[in-house]
C-alpha cells in the first residue's frame, strides 16, 4: 500500500520536476520536462488529473488524493485505491484489448498512474446531455461488459489464478463500501448526504415507505458484497466512458473488486436510462442557456 509518510500531492509547476526522469513518461512527451505543456484537468470528486504535453507526445497524469476532493480532509479516503485501479488497468487491457486506456508507468508509494490521452475523446455523460450520438455505443459497453466479465471468471481463469486475484481485490475496502452506500443503503433512509429536489418528495417518501422493495434491494447487497464471480469495473457509468462519435473508451476502474458478473451491465444500464429520462430538462436547460427569456 501507498506510504502516506512519503507521499506527495502533485501540482503543475512540480509534475515536470518529479516525472521528468521516469524514462517511460520523458519517452512518449520528449522535450526538456522544463517546457513541458502540464494543465490540471481533474473535475472528479476524488483525484488529481493532469495532462503533459511535449515534443512527442502526451500523457494522462492520475495521482490518488488522500481524501475526497469534492468534500476536502473531512472524508478520508486511502491511498491505496491507486495500487487497485492499475492492477484493474491492465487485466482489463488483456481482456477486452483497446478499451482502458494503456498504462505507462505506475508509482506505488505516490499512488500516481500514467497512461495513455485519450484524444479525441471526451467524458460521455457530456455527449449524453448534449443529445449526441455515439455509433456502436451498446455495442462497445456490451462487449466490454462480456469480455471482462468471462474472462475474469472461472468460465476462463484457472481456479487457482482466480481465488488469488479475489484475495488481491479483497483488499480494496474503502471504495467499494462507497458503492455499498450509495446504491444498495443511502437512497432508502434519509441519509445525511441525500439530495433530492421537492417535487420529488412524493416519490422519495414512497420508496423510503417500501418495505419488499427494499427487502430485494438487502439481497441484492449481499449478493454484491458475498459472490466474487468476476473482476468488476466497479463504478461503470457515463462519467467513467469516454467517447468521440465512432469510439467508446473506458476509464476510471478505481472501484474495483470481484463481484456478481451482472453489476457492471446493469450499472451501465441504468445510467444510460437515467440519461434518457433527463433529456427533456437537458434540453430545456441548453435552450435557455441559448435564448435566456425562454420558457415554458
Amino acid at each position: 500500500m501507498a506510504d502516506e509518510q512519503s507521499y506527495q500531492a502533485l501540482a503543475v509547476d512540480t509534475l515536470g520536476q518529479r516525472l521528468g526522469g521516469v524514462e517511460a513518461v520523458a519517452r512518449r512527451v520528449g522535450g526538456d520536462p522544463a517546457q513541458w505543456q502540464i494543465r490540471e484537468v481533474g473535475d472528479g470528486n476524488l483525484n488529481l488529473v493532469f495532462i503533459v504535453t511535449g515534443s512527442t507526445g502526451s500523457v494522462v497524469v492520475k495521482q490518488a488524493l488522500p481524501y475526497v476532493r469534492m468534500v476536502g480532509e473531512s472524508w478520508p479516503l486511502p491511498l491505496y485505491r491507486a495500487h487497485f485501479e492499475y492492477y484493474a488497468l491492465v487485466r482489463q487491457a488483456t481482456r477486452a484489448p483497446g478499451v482502458a486506456p494503456e498504462v505507462y508507468h505506475f508509482d506505488k508509494p505516490q499512488a500516481l498512474i500514467v497512461m495513455e490521452y485519450l484524444h479525441p475523446h471526451v467524458i460521455l455523460r457530456r455527449k449524453l446531455i448534449s443529445g449526441e450520438r455515439v455509433a456502436r455505443l451498446g455495442e462497445a459497453i456490451g462487449e466490454f461488459c462480456a469480455r471482462t466479465a468471462f474472462r475474469g471468471s472461472e468460465l476462463s481463469m484457472a481456479s487457482p489464478d482466480k481465488k488469488a486475484d479475489v484475495g488481491l481485490f479483497s483488499g480494496n475496502v474503502a471504495i467499494p463500501a462507497i458503492t455499498e452506500s450509495l446504491v444498495f443503503t443511502d437512497p432508502y433512509y434519509g441519509a445525511e448526504m441525500n439530495r433530492h429536489t421537492p417535487e420529488l418528495s412524493p416519490v422519495v417518501d414512497a420508496l423510503r415507505r417500501n418495505a419488499p422493495l427494499k427487502a430485494k434491494v438487502q439481497r441484492l447487497l449481499m449478493k454484491f458484497t458475498a459472490n466474487t464471480e468476476t473482476m468488476l469495473h466497479g463504478d461503470l457509468h457515463s462519467g467513467s466512458i469516454m467517447a468521440t462519435d465512432t469510439s467508446v473508451r473506458v476509464i476510471d476502474p478505481e472501484f474495483s473488486q470481484y463481484g456478481p458478473l451482472a453489476f457492471d451491465l446493469g450499472m451501465a444500464v441504468a445510467n444510460f436510462f437515467m440519461a434518457y429520462f433527463s433529456q427533456p430538462t437537458a434540453r430545456q436547460t441548453s435552450w435557455k442557456r441559448i435564448k435566456p427569456g425562454f420558457s415554458r
